[in-house]
């Protein structure tokens, strides 16, 4: 083989190197521009504002019925006897054609009638077949000055069987009357016994109180009788 003249050497090389020096600048321009071609990712748009949901509006409380509240006393009127049959919402006539106003002025407790019952002792059965039970007072206006008061009490609730077992103490306008046993003081169950307490009225209403000891503390029906 023939050797490769030297001039020829010499333009190899310097091709050679012109050619990398080419591919090199080619290569560099080629990064460049893909690097000021790459563009940062457009920044998203803003979410829309949300729209605050109003809360529904809370339904109205239900009011709870109150009481049967007695009316003030007229001082322009004279004071009348007043009779309330506990257990009822209807007036009541007794035997002698007398009227009872329906049950009010009770304080807590519960109400119940027992129809069915032969009561003893007394011209009118009726008004001991209904009872108010449980109560803590009992109030009702009047005008200031004296007064009778009469509380009726009857036992009958099946339950109790015997003395002892339904005992309760309540007071009148200051008077404190303590351990009441129904059936001992009328001498047994279904028969009427009767509480009468004078009593004097400063501020406008007759009060009464009552607490339990043994069972529940029960009423048949009040009278506040005028005194001269």
């Amino acid at each position: 083989m023939n050797p490769t003249p030297k001039s020829n050497l010499k333009v190899m090389r310097k091709t050679t190197l012109s050619g990398t020096g080419v591919l090199c600048s080619a290569l560099t321009a080629l990064l460049l521009t893909g690097c000021q071609s790459t563009q940062a990712p457009a920044p998203s748009s803003p979410l829309p504002a949300q729209t605050p949901v109003a809360a529904a509006p809370a339904a109205p409380a239900t009011p709870v019925a109150a009481a049967p509240t007695p009316a003030p006393a007229d001082p322009t009127k004279p004071q009348p006897i007043v009779r309330i049959k506990a257990g009822v919402t209807e007036p009541f006539t007794d035997s002698k054609g007398i009227s009872w106003l329906p049950e009010q002025g009770f304080v807590d407790g519960e109400t119940t009638d027992r129809p069915d019952l032969k009561i003893e002792n007394t011209d009118d059965p009726s008004l001991y077949l209904t009872e108010h039970y449980s109560m803590t007072e009992f109030n009702h206006p009047v005008l200031n000055g004296k007064y009778l008061v009469k509380l009726h009490f009857c036992e009958t609730y099946e339950g109790i069987t015997g003395p002892g077992q339904r005992v309760f103490s309540f007071n009148v306008q200051g008077q404190e009357f303590k351990d009441l046993d129904i059936w001992v003081k009328a001498g047994g169950p279904l028969r009427p016994y009767v509480e009468s307490v004078p009593v004097v009225v400063t501020d406008g209403k007759v009060h009464i109180t009552f607490t339990p000891n043994v069972e529940n503390p029960q009423i048949n029906a009040i009278e506040i009788i005028p005194q001269p």
